[in-house]
């Protein structure tokens, strides 16, 4: 038995690598933490509330579009290595049809010093169904 057990363990253990999940956000230290003063309140300008439908819509699309493990290749200029950062792009989502969100996903040309280059096929707009939460098609990719 302690055999079987010792067997399993070593075909099951490295299969835990490959069901990893995206990382974990990283926290600040408790001394850091500690001297962020937190609003009464939000201010007026700038704020926006995305609701939980749109917010997972957007994700999903995201994660598709953009996966958390994609690296850039060892010769990319910086703008490529730019463009592999998730925070280079901006998402604009609607709903569609009874159970559809639209989400268009594109580059922010500011965040990334495009300059007058066109970019031009590095967006894409995903139709999800947010009732059993897929991908329904992807325009533009």
């Amino acid at each position: 038995m302690k055999r079987f057990s010792l067997l399993l363990w070593s075909v099951s253990f490295p299969a835990c690598f490959l069901l990893q999940g995206p990382p974990r956000p990283a926290h600040a230290s408790r001394e850091e933490a500690a001297q962020v003063q937190f609003p009464v309140g939000f201010a007026e300008e700038g704020r926006q509330t995305i609701r939980g439908n749109m917010l997972r819509a957007a994700q999903l699309a995201m994660d598709d579009f953009l996966p958390w493990d994609r690296k850039p290749h060892k010769e990319a200029t910086p703008l490529e290595q730019c463009l592999y950062r998730r925070e280079a792009y901006d998402v604009t989502a609607a709903p569609g049809p009874e159970g559809i969100m639209f989400v268009s996903i594109f580059p922010n040309a500011h965040e990334c010093d495009i300059g007058s280059a066109p970019i031009i096929d590095l967006g894409a707009t995903y139709a999800i169904d947010i009732r059993a939460w897929r991908i329904l098609a992807i325009q533009g990719e």
